[in-house]
């Protein structure tokens, strides 16, 4: 598969297929997903995954109500989380943007993971509405790291057509 492919074709699945992931398929993604460039080489990513057909319906129940009837049958749900105070931040001061860099670089690590996922044959849905303090009981993640996502990895059930794109001039300006 091309990558031009990849990033063209891939959708926000609302609709999976009972299906099992093998954690070797797992492991294969977030190891894409850690390849992601990060500032000062950091890293501060993690991922924490539900796995098991118990640890899904408990996250399941961690989601906001629609997005738990649409991930129905995903194969896993994936958490990813930054460590907090390290990216942006060097020892002559922070970014403008301090602690948003380490959302920046976690977008970064979750575009491959998506692109990893789209190329074994998953589909993918980023969520932003979740009950965080159970997810960081369910999952025991420390203060210490900040939940960002959570995204659903399974079968697609729907293959929904390409959303509507600006036009190119509305987003881009060359001087």
């Amino acid at each position: 598969m091309e990558l031009k492919d990849a990033i063209y074709n891939r959708r926000s699945i609302r609709g999976y297929e009972e299906c099992e992931i093998k954690k070797e398929e797992l492991c294969e993604i977030v190891k894409s997903a850690q390849m992601s460039p990060s500032w000062k080489n950091s890293q501060t990513q993690r991922f924490y995954i539900a796995h098991s057909k118990e640890a899904r319906e408990k996250m399941a129940d961690c989601l906001a109500s629609f997005n738990k009837e649409r991930t129905m049958g995903a194969g896993a749900f994936v958490v990813t989380t930054v460590v907090k105070g390290i990216s942006g931040y060097t020892d002559r001061g922070a970014t403008h943007l301090g602690n948003g860099f380490e959302c920046f670089d976690n977008g970064l690590a979750v575009q491959n993971l998506l692109l990893s996922a789209y190329e074994k044959g998953y589909g993918t849905l980023i969520m932003g509405l979740y009950k965080e303090n159970e997810i960081r009981k369910l999952f025991d993640i420390p203060e210490s790291e900040a939940i960002v996502v959570v995204i659903a990895v399974g079968k697609p059930s729907v293959s929904p057509e390409a959303p509507q794109r600006n036009p190119i001039d509305k987003v881009l300006k060359i001087f």
